[in-house]
C-alpha cells in the first residue's frame, strides 16, 4: 500500500505539530529527512531537513517499526513547531516521495483494523473518545475503545459456535463411542441463558444512545406557557425569541447543554393549540413527534391543566407549572412550579434533572450498545438464537444452522464477517491524521 502521511495534531498555528507517517516508505523518509533511524519508540531531537539538505525545523523524531505500531506497519512521527509555514513545508516534502500521499479521514485507524490491531467496536470507541464532550461520554467511549464490547460480543459468539460444534459432533460422529448421543442437549441451558443476556443488553440501547448522542428533553405546552423562556433559562442565554404573540415558535429549536456531566439536548417546540393555520399546524405536528422521541418531556402549563400527550409514556412526562410568580404553586411529585421571571423553582428543577440523569445515565455498565448497527445485529442474532431454541428437538441440522447465523451477526459487529459495506462509513467519522 501507499505510504500515507498527515498532520495528526490540531490546526496550526500551535505549540507543537505532530506529523504521522505510515507505510513501507517510512524508513526511507526518516533517514532522508532526519538521518539515522532512532531506537524504536525512543524520542530523539534531530535537525529536520528537506530533500536538498536545507533545514526545515529542529524537532523530535520517533520511529515505530511494524508490527509494534498503531497501524501495524512501519510508522514515524515528526514533532515540529506548529507554525503554518513549518507544517506546510514538511507536508510538501513528504508528498514528493514516491508512492506517498496524504492520508484520508480515518485511514491510519482503518489500516490498524486491517492489520488486526483492534476490531470495529474498538475503532468506534476510539472515534467516540475523540468526539466526547462530557464525562459520561468519555467513560463509556474509553471502555469501548479498550475492548469492553469486543470481549462481550466475542464471548457470546464463542458460546454460539460451541453450541453449533456440539450439534455437529452429535450428527457426524453419532457412531463413535466417545461421543454420546445426547451431547447437544447439554448446550441448551447455556443458549437459553445467552438469549436472556442478549434481551437485557438490547434493553440498554436507549441508555447507550442517550449517553453517546445526548439525552433529549422536549419542552411542550400551549402557546405562551413559557416554553422559550424556560429554554433560555436552562441555557443561560437568549437562544430563542420570547414573545406574547401566539405561534412565535413554529419549528423545534434544539440547544446542546451539559448537565451534571451529561450531554443534554433541550428542544423548544411549537405551542400546541386548536385552530392553527397551516404552517403553525405543521410545527405542532412536529412538536408531538419530538415529544414521542424524547427521553423526557417537560409539559408546561400556566393554568395547572395539562392536555393528554398521545404517544408519550406517562413515566417520561414531568408536569411543570410555569409563571410561578403569578400562580404561587408548589412542587408536588413530578409537578414542579417555576418562574423564569424571578428564577423561583429553577434550581429545584435543575436539581431534579441532575438526579434523574445520574439515575438513568449512570455508566456502571460499560458494555452498553452505543450504535444502531450494534442493536440491529444483536437483535437479529437473538432472533436466530430463539429459532434454534424453539425448533423441534429432532431438527438438529436446522438448529445448528440457526446458531451459525446467530454467531455470524455477532461477527459482523466486531468485524469478523460481512463488514465491507460499512467500513467506509465507520472510518469516515475520524479526522484526517487518525
Amino acid at each position: 500500500m501507499d505510504t500515507i502521511y498527515a498532520l495528526s495534531s490540531g490546526n496550526t498555528p500551535s505549540g507543537v505539530a505532530v506529523i504521522r507517517v505510515s507505510g513501507g516508505g517510512s524508513r526511507d523518509i526518516v533517514e532522508l529527512h532526519a538521518g539515522d533511524l532512532p531506537a524504536p519508540r525512543s524520542a530523539i531531537l534531530r535537525l529536520i531537513r528537506d530533500r536538498n539538505g536545507n533545514p526545515i525545523d529542529r524537532g523530535i523524531v520517533l520511529w515505530f517499526p511494524g508490527p509494534g505500531s498503531f497501524t501495524g506497519e512501519d510508522c514515524a512521527e515528526f514533532h515540529l513547531h506548529g507554525g503554518r509555514a513549518v507544517v506546510d513545508r514538511m507536508l510538501e516534502e513528504l508528498g514528493a516521495h514516491p508512492d506517498s500521499r496524504m492520508a484520508e479521514a480515518g485511514e491510519f485507524s482503518r489500516r490498524a483494523f486491517v492489520n488486526g490491531k483492534f476490531d470495529l467496536t474498538e475503532a468506534e470507541g476510539l472515534a467516540d473518545l475523540i468526539a466526547s464532550e462530557t464525562e459520561a461520554q468519555r467513560v463509556l467511549a474509553l471502555a469501548q475503545a479498550s475492548g469492553a464490547l469486543h470481549d462481550l460480543y466475542k464471548g457470546w459468539r464463542a458460546r454460539l459456535l460451541h453450541g453449533q460444534a456440539m450439534i455437529a459432533a452429535e450428527i457426524d460422529f453419532a457412531d463413535e463411542e466417545d461421543v454420546p448421543g445426547s451431547v447437544s442437549a447439554e448446550i441448551w441451558d447455556d443458549m437459553a441463558s445467552l438469549a436472556e443476556e442478549m434481551h437485557i443488553h438490547l434493553g440498554e440501547a436507549r441508555r447507550g444512545s442517550a449517553i453517546r448522542e445526548g439525552f433529549r428533553i422536549a419542552i411542550v405546552g400551549p402557546p405562551n406557557a413559557g416554553k422559550s423562556s424556560l429554554l433560555n433559562a436552562l441555557a443561560g442565554s437568549d437562544v430563542t425569541i420570547v414573545s406574547d404573540e401566539p405561534g412565535t415558535t413554529r419549528d423545534a429549536i434544539e440547544v446542546r447543554l451539559s448537565i451534571a456531566g451529561h450531554l443534554v439536548l433541550v428542544i423548544d417546540t411549537a405551542g400546541i393549540r386548536e385552530g392553527a393555520e397551516k404552517i403553525e399546524a405543521e410545527g405542532i405536528r412536529r412538536a408531538f413527534v419530538r415529544a414521542a422521541d424524547a427521553d423526557l418531556v417537560l409539559h408546561l402549563s400556566e393554568t395547572g391543566s395539562w392536555s393528554v400527550l398521545g404517544g408519550v409514556d406517562e413515566d417520561r412526562i414531568w408536569r411543570v407549572r410555569s409563571k410561578r410568580d403569578v400562580s404561587g404553586s408548589c412542587n408536588v411529585g413530578h409537578e414542579v412550579a417555576v418562574s423564569t421571571k424571578t428564577s423561583d423553582g429553577l434550581q429545584g428543577l435543575l436539581a431534579m434533572l441532575e438526579e434523574h440523569l445520574a439515575a438513568v445515565l449512570s455508566v456502571d455498565a460499560i458494555t452498553l450498545p452505543t450504535r444502531q448497527r450494534h442493536f440491529d445485529n444483536v437483535k437479529r442474532s437473538l432472533e436466530d438464537l430463539k429459532t434454534a431454541l424453539e425448533n423441534d428437538a429432532d431438527a438438529l441440522e436446522i438448529r445448528a444452522e440457526a446458531l451459525r447465523v446467530s454467531a455470524d451477526y455477532l461477527g459482523r459487529i466486531i468485524g469478523h464477517s460481512g463488514v465491507e459495506d460499512i467500513l467506509g462509513i465507520i472510518f469516515s467519522e475520524f479526522c484526517v491524521g487518525k
